[in-house]
């Protein structure tokens, strides 16, 4: 090195310097670290920490709690957060050159304002800025009630039934015996229907693993795609806290004998059931879960009782074929990289193997309700089960990349010939990005695909037994909340069907939404959203007999289509000691294509008659939806939680003489179908199958260690039924080989609806230890809810839940 290159390098030298000290001199930053508790005083992992006016500006705290910011000297609102625990914001100074610390404390929601949701945006929000109805059922319900399958919760659900495991919101669907769910059903946002008939496993739910339930309420298609048509059920599970989690439920019960109808059987009518479940984070950086439930009923359906000239499916059935049994068990497992900050992987899994058996008829209205009809019982053993790998990068500007993936797998072998199997693969990649530049500005942006296969000799009606539907979608949503008052919502969705490489359908999808905050307390929203669902394979393709009647194909049905509107406020209140919220909604809902599940006479061999389901034209439904939610706490040993509802539907066919199918009547005539010719009662042109009036209503007190519970529910009338019920009581009573069939005339007896109520009362024996008494059905009512299928008794179970 010569003289001049020393002096050119120390030169460079020297103005680096001096342009670094510089920089040093003029950026004026500070360092504000802390760490993150929870309600507990543990430190918490995983938790946000960000300053408020810039959302680039994010740390998330270590294993040990602790976060880290840079920013700039000067006075900052800082706000930490975690999923369902409230936020702790605090205001920090920041001095040029120095560190400034500052702990956060995050507990447990108690406010029913403060709650936070993500299935109306899949983003974290409070319930108050939300553009759409929802509601949402905490754990506690799901443990107080003695849940082993998770729709005994769900029916509490303002808004929502449950009607023979078919869920139905705000009356937008009649009775298809669980196929074509209009209701979208996800487990931490991975579709829950099986890829062949579109239909719930709610036994496959891991109830003792749930984080938080979300029920909304409209047309959800834009981010949860087709089946969304009327809204969606979000199931959230929950990941490991610093401290582990162990959790063992014992329960144990007896069915009532009928008040009414014939005992069937003379053995022990009882149903027992175990849970388990354990959390834990193993070497600071690896998050397990591993639950699984075990669950053997009795069953309150018995056998048929067949005459001498009636083929049933089986020889002879015994009380034993009713039993069900089911176990499952499930895993989650989340690596959070110590490399790669904001970077996790995992895979979680379900598995479930069941001996069960389905009953589609009662034998008889009067004193039979409880005995199952010839023809309509079938056995089923059934293996399903999930594996769903992923991974999730959160990059310091704001920005979420999220990948999932699942192959969801259900074999179905089920007697009378009706066995069926299906194969689903799914997969979306989800972009998420809180924008620096523009405050409050959410972007949400996904592709979907998914595939479903079937290879099953009961869906031979396409012509071939293997069966496929390809679904491609891309989605994306903005957010904009202004000023904590204004938040705008808009949303769109592409979406692709071809089913059997023959049909295709491109489809496009709106929705847009405003939430204006006119006080503190109260928020008034409007919404719009569009649905749309294709059908499934059995809805298109099925074809069986059950007993002397068949379920028919049509390869030429069409996807049905929805709009939604809504109007609503809601309402916070906080009297003393006393806080929650009222809401009320107004509601619009319009069908196109609506596909219902019809009798006629439709094979040209026998069995002739049947079911077939079909396009039915354009229906509406509107209503008012009010539900209330809060806690009264008196001190920290005496507190009160309630959530109540009332819902009112108008169902209407807007085309009541459109004769949407003819077909060849008996009589060598030609047969029109048509809402008006379909239906036992016209009047107003209500829709089949619908309750006008549901109230659901729960409330838990807590005295130091003891809990006692109510819940009510209320069902209308069901003002119409289909015409096929009439003409089954002829025809059975015409046919020799058959048993008469009853239902008509119980239907027309029974017009003032039912109020069902449920009981319960516990004690903590200590920390570890809560004893139960449920009580279900308490006055032992005899009450169906879906044409010629009876309900459960009364039921009595004693419950013992472990927590260490």
């Amino acid at each position: 090195m010569n003289f001049r290159t020393s002096i050119l390098l120390g030169k460079a030298v020297v103005t680096i310097a001096f342009l670094l000290l510089s920089f040093l001199a003029f950026s004026q930053e500070g360092i504000v670290k802390g760490t993150v508790f929870d309600e507990f005083d543990s430190p918490l992992p995983g938790a946000e920490v960000r300053l408020i006016s810039d959302q680039g500006s994010i740390s998330l705290s270590g294993l040990d709690g602790k976060y880290f910011l840079e920013l700039p000297a000067g006075r900052h609102l800082i706000v930490a957060s975690y999923t369902l625990l409230e936020n702790d914001t605090a205001e920090v100074e920041v001095i040029d050159g120095q560190i400034t610390e500052h702990d956060f404390l995050l507990v447990e929601q108690v406010d029913q304002l403060s709650l936070v949701v993500v299935s109306a945006g899949k983003f974290e929000q409070h319930i108050s800025d939300l553009t759409v109805s929802m509601e949402v059922l905490k754990p506690e319900l799901l443990e107080n009630r003695n849940t082993n399958s998770i729709e005994t919760a769900l029916e509490q659900t303002p808004g929502l039934t449950i009607l023979d495991n078919e869920p139905q919101i705000r009356g937008g669907s009649g009775f298809t015996f669980g196929v074509g769910s209009r209701v979208q059903i996800v487990v931490d946002g991975m579709p829950l229907l099986t890829g062949d008939a579109g239909r719930p496993e709610w036994g496959f739910v891991p109830v003792e693993n749930i984080e938080q339930i979300e029920v909304v309420k409209g047309a959800s298609s834009v981010l949860y795609g087709s089946s969304a048509l009327s809204g969606v059920i979000n199931i959230r599970t929950k990941f490991p806290r610093l401290e582990p989690v162990t959790k063992i439920t014992l329960n144990s019960g007896l069915y009532s004998a009928p008040a009414i109808s014939n005992k069937w059987y003379d053995d022990l009518p009882y149903y027992a059931g175990l849970s388990f479940l354990h959390s834990r984070i193993v070497k600071e950086n690896l998050d397990v879960v591993v639950g699984g439930n075990f669950f053997k009923d009795h069953g309150y359906i018995g056998p048929p009782i067949p005459d001498s000239n009636v083929v049933d499916t089986l020889s002879d059935f015994t009380n034993k074929d009713m039993q069900k049994i089911r176990g499952r068990v499930n895993f989650n497992v989340r690596y959070r990289s110590k490399k790669i900050e904001g970077l996790n992987v995992g895979i979680n899994g379900n598995f479930m193997l069941s001996s069960t058996n389905f009953a589609l008829a009662w034998l008889d209205d009067s004193l039979n309700k409880y005995s199952a009809y010839p023809g309509a019982v079938a056995l089923q053993e059934q293996t399903i089960f999930n594996v769903d790998p992923f991974i999730n990068y959160y990059s310091k500007g704001g920005v979420k990349h999220s990948l999932k993936t699942r192959v969801f797998y259900t074999d179905n072998q089920i007697t009378n010939n009706q066995s069926n199997s299906s194969t689903l693969w799914y997969s979306e990649y989800q972009l998420q990005r809180k924008f620096t530049n523009i405050r409050e500005l959410t972007f949400t942006g996904g592709v979907v695909g998914n595939l479903a296969k079937s290879n099953s000799q009961i869906y031979r009606g396409g012509g071939s037994s293997e069966n496929r539907i390809a679904n491609l979608a891309g989605y994306s949503q903005i957010d904009k909340k202004v000023k904590d008052v204004l938040n705008i919502s808009g949303g769109f969705r592409m979406e692709y069907f071809k089913m059997n490489d023959v049909e295709s359908v491109v489809k496009p999808i709106f929705r847009t939404g405003v939430s204006l905050k006119i006080t503190k307390g109260t928020t008034f929203r409007y919404s719009y959203g569009q649905g749309f669902r294709f059908p499934t394979i059995t809805e298109r393709f099925i074809r069986t007999d059950l007993g002397s009647f068949g379920v028919f194909p049509n390869s030429g049905l069409q996807p049905e289509t929805s709009t939604n509107s809504e109007i609503g406020l809601k309402q916070g209140f906080k009297l003393g000691k006393l806080v929650g919220f009222v809401d009320v909604a107004g509601f619009h809902q319009e069908y196109q294509n609506t596909i219902e599940y019809l009798f006629g006479l439709w094979g040209e061999s026998w069995p002739v008659y049947g079911f077939k389901f079909l396009n039915t034209g354009n229906t509406r439904v509107r209503g008012l939806d009010v539900s209330i939610m809060g806690k009264l706490e008196l001190d920290k040993d005496i507190d009160l939680t309630f959530l109540g509802g009332y819902t009112y539907v108008v169902p209407v066919a807007l085309e009541p003489n459109y004769i949407y199918e003819e077909n060849l009547s008996p009589g060598g005539g030609l047969q029109q179908f048509s809402y008006n010719s379909t239906s036992m009662d016209t009047t107003d042109h209500l829709l089949k199958y619908r309750f006008k009036h549901t109230a659901k209503f729960n409330v838990d007190l807590r005295v130091k260690n003891f809990t006692v519970g109510l819940s009510a529910r209320y069902y209308s009338h069901i003002a119409n039924i289909d015409t096929a019920f009439a003409v089954l009581e002829l025809l059975t009573s015409l046919n020799p080989g058959t048993q008469n069939m009853y239902f008509v005339d119980y239907w027309q007896k029974n017009q003032s609806g039912v109020t069902i109520f449920d009981a319960r009362i516990g004690f903590h024996l200590s920390e570890q230890i809560k004893l139960s008494l449920v009580v279900n059905n308490v006055l032992n009512k005899e009450f169906a809810l879906r044409p010629m299928k009876i309900e459960r008794p009364r039921t009595s179970a004693v419950q013992c839940i472990f927590k260490f």
